[in-house]
């Protein structure tokens, strides 16, 4: 089995806002001297792993992000009949496993982000149970049973790392870039009014509303790698798992979109073209096909053709780190996305 599935994207998006900074704008990068649309890494992965097609296919090994552990377990144990005091002391032992809580007024909510596995997550409320049933506090050993291995494929994926409990610590098998444009592109600004469909005008003609809203239009270029070694080594040697984890996450990246101002854009896309390769080689990045902007009038047709030429040219200089490749050109009618996933998963 080759260790690494490189993945190399364009996707062309209409009008869009996929992912706001601080301003509302659309994110944008400097590359090559040229300003960018950009998409976040954080954002795309978001976007792929709680997609209903992502979900779906992982089924019961995926896990969840969130600090609400201590409060939801509070919650419980006083619906169970504990003390709100009882409720408070378990809540923070066991949530304190998993890192460090904010004090009790918060409910023992955690400082940081936790990706919890979903047999973590079951254990730490099976005990809360038990501490229910039992009427007690909980031991050094209940707490000793939290700490068992657990996996979840996205955890696998997109790594763990949480400062104060190292153990949980999990490095990610996955890479993603911030997507960018493969062109130079401008943000725009929308300004909108909104009509009040009770006011006929007799008295005030103006809108109900004014505002403004940002947004840009490109062809992005996305590249992800994937470590399919780290990855079943993640998941304790699980490769059925890890096979279908990777053809979950290869469809979604492909045909799932940021949330960010669909309601407003309708910008949904899939990948226009997909460049796929496995290989033992050092995995690198194609994007400098885009550190001259492209240009012309046909982003996309010229962006495929950089992509293949760098490709090229850098197998030419350094040999290829690829020993088998497949391609999926929408545009061209070429490729089916099933051949594409039973290529990436095998």
């Amino acid at each position: 089995m080759e260790r690494f599935l490189q993945l190399h994207l364009l996707t062309s998006y209409p009008p869009a806002n996929l992912n706001r900074d601080d301003l509302g704008r659309p994110k944008t990068a400097i590359m090559g001297g040229k300003e960018r649309l950009r998409v976040s890494s954080q954002c795309l992965k978001r976007t792929w792993r709680t997609s209903d097609l992502f979900q779906e296919a992982v089924g019961e090994h995926s896990g969840q992000r969130t600090k609400l552990m201590g409060p939801q377990l509070y919650e419980r144990l006083v619906e169970g009949g504990r003390t709100e005091k009882q409720a408070l002391k378990a809540a923070e032992a066991i949530a304190k496993v998993f890192g460090e809580v904010e004090n009790a007024s918060k409910f023992h909510k955690h400082k940081q982000i936790v990706h919890f596995s979903p047999a973590e997550w079951e254990r730490a409320f099976a005990l809360a149970e038990t501490l229910i049933e039992e009427g007690r506090d909980t031991t050094n050993d209940d707490l000793e049973l939290l700490k068992e291995e657990a996996a979840a494929i996205d955890i696998a994926m997109f790594g763990r790392m949480l400062a104060k409990t190292p153990r949980f610590n999990v490095e990610a098998a996955v890479q993603v870039a911030h997507a960018l444009t493969v062109h130079q592109a401008a943000v725009e600004m929308d300004f909108f009014t909104a009509v009040d469909d009770l006011n006929k005008g007799d008295e005030d003609a103006g809108s109900a509303h004014m505002g403004e809203l940002e947004f840009g239009a490109g062809v992005f270029y996305v590249y992800v790698c994937i470590d399919r070694k780290q990855l079943i080594e993640n998941l304790e040697g699980n490769e059925e798992l890890a096979q279908r984890g990777i053809k979950a996450l290869v469809e979604a990246a492909v045909k799932m979109a940021p949330s960010g101002k669909q309601n407003s854009f309708a910008s949904r896309a899939f990948a226009n073209y997909v460049w796929a390769e496995k290989g033992d080689g050092q995995p690198r990045s194609l994007s400098v096909a885009f550190l001259k902007p492209v240009s012309g009038d046909d982003y996309l047709s010229e962006g495929i053709k950089k992509l293949n030429e760098t490709a090229r040219n850098m197998d030419a200089s350094y040999g290829s780190v690829a020993s088998e490749r497949y391609v999926l050109n929408a545009m061209a009618g070429e490729g089916k996305l099933d051949e594409l996933l039973n290529f990436a998963a095998q």
